[in-house]
């Protein structure tokens, strides 16, 4: 693994995870209670021993900057490190990153200088456990010069992913971005080629790209070198270079998700609550999810009811009833509150008990959710200031709702309070 250079791609400007990434990058989004995306596949490099590391951004990079620098500091003794690489401009190049391949082939000068068989692509947005080991293990196996990562899968998501065909050796011969109708049944393959059992492969005939690659060095240089119009690995690098080059596929049959949206964001943090088997468990001692240590105090909670719910650390919840729902890290929630499958990112300081008591006589609105207030199905981004007697219920059912100047928005009927929010008392939505 000392010959492997891991390149996590921080994503564009997140549009479909908005307001949520309003003020911060994707990969900096919170997730769980007290992790952010980025840990994810950071710490799955480091469990995999996998020590150099770079994260490729572009949209609103200082809060995941901070959160980097706070978090990975490996000891002088090696050479391992997890760093920044922010788009910039330079005289040989003005442009911003125009996508996925063009973000590493603007910094290749950085990237040729480490001792380095083969670069490891990886995503910043997806939720899962993996040992890369294995996966390179299968890359040099078959001598591939481009490996990717899939997922099997059954006909009804098969159409929302950019699927490919192999033979029986595993090798890719045909990709196709989200086919429908016909050209989706031409798309199924044997999976258990892969090593899916017989039962398995009838269920799920199709195979789906992940978004993570390993490349060998010179094949990933030569490829971003000669095509410069090229900009995107899954759409057009790796699909032309399947003609050239042996690119396989190494099935990962374990939980994935791209929680690249929304609704996908939610539904993936509320599962984590579940027991005895949450589709992804963040309690795994061999291989834990790192983030950043707070030192916070355990959270406190006073005549509380809480069912099927995450609750971070440093909170205090008092005489109030939490129902599959996660609560970031300080959430604080006042008597009287319900909150009902709903995730609460916490707030990132402590308001001192004056200043607190100091806002409510003057009428304003402390960091939290204040009394009688009840939250269903929503999400509330960090430092939100909720008053008392509030509903934020989605009332009339709305599926999209953009309320910028209210503070909020609602996606796929998820109402997403944003970061800083002011909700006045005996607001209902």
């Amino acid at each position: 693994m000392k010959k492997v250079l891991a390149i996590i791609l921080g994503g564009g400007a997140g549009t479909r995870l908005y307001p949520l990434t309003k003020l911060r990058a994707k990969p900096a989004v919170p997730v769980a209670g007290k992790y952010r995306l980025i840990d994810i596949p950071v710490s799955n490099c480091i469990n995999s021993e996998i020590y150099k590391i770079y994260v490729l951004t572009q949209f609103n990079s200082t809060s995941l900057n901070r959160h980097i620098a706070r978090t990975y500091n490996f000891t002088g003794f090696n050479e391992g490190f997890v760093e920044v690489l922010a788009a910039q401009q330079t005289p040989e190049n003005p442009n911003w990153f125009q996508g996925t391949a063009d973000a590493v082939r603007q910094y290749l000068w950085q990237l040729e200088e480490w001792d380095a068989e083969d670069y490891l692509i990886l995503s910043g947005d997806h939720l899962y456990r993996m040992d890369y080991r294995q996966f390179i293990q299968r890359h040099k196996e078959t001598n591939a010069d481009i490996t990717l990562s899939v997922i099997p899968i059954d006909k009804s998501r098969a159409s929302d992913f950019g699927l490919m065909k192999i033979d029986q050796s595993g090798r890719v011969i045909d990709f196709s971005e989200k086919p429908k109708g016909e050209a989706l049944d031409k798309m199924q393959v044997d999976t258990t080629v892969l090593g899916l059992s017989p039962d398995q492969a009838e269920l799920q005939p199709y195979i789906a790209s992940m978004g993570i690659y390993v490349f060998k060095k010179d094949v990933l240089i030569k490829l971003l070198k000669e095509s410069l119009e090229r900009t995107d690995f899954g759409k057009e690098i790796i699909p032309d270079a399947s003609k050239d080059y042996n690119v396989q596929a190494y099935l990962f049959d374990d939980y994935w998700e791209d929680i690249g949206t929304i609704d996908a964001f939610y539904h993936a943090n509320l599962a984590l609550t579940k027991q005895p088997l949450p589709p992804f468990s963040f309690y795994d001692e061999e291989a834990p999810i790192y983030t950043r240590a707070r030192y916070l105090p355990p959270s406190k909670l006073l005549n509380c009811t809480v069912t099927e719910s995450i609750i971070g650390e440093g909170c205090i919840l008092k005489d109030c009833r939490i129902q599959h729902s996660v609560l970031g890290v300080r959430s604080r929630i006042e008597s009287g509150c319900v909150i009902e499958e709903s995730l609460l990112m916490g707030a990132d300081f402590y308001q001192p008990f004056v200043e607190r008591q100091c806002n409510l006589d003057k009428g304003n609105i402390p960091v939290g959710i204040g009394t009688d207030t009840i939250i269903r199905r929503a999400i509330v981004d960090k430092n939100a200031r909720i008053g008392h007697d509030v509903k934020i219920i989605n009332k009339d059912n709305v599926q999209e709702a953009e309320r910028e100047n209210q503070g909020f928005y609602i996606r796929s009927g998820i109402i997403v309070v944003m970061k800083n929010a002011v909700i006045p008392d005996g607001t209902i939505i």
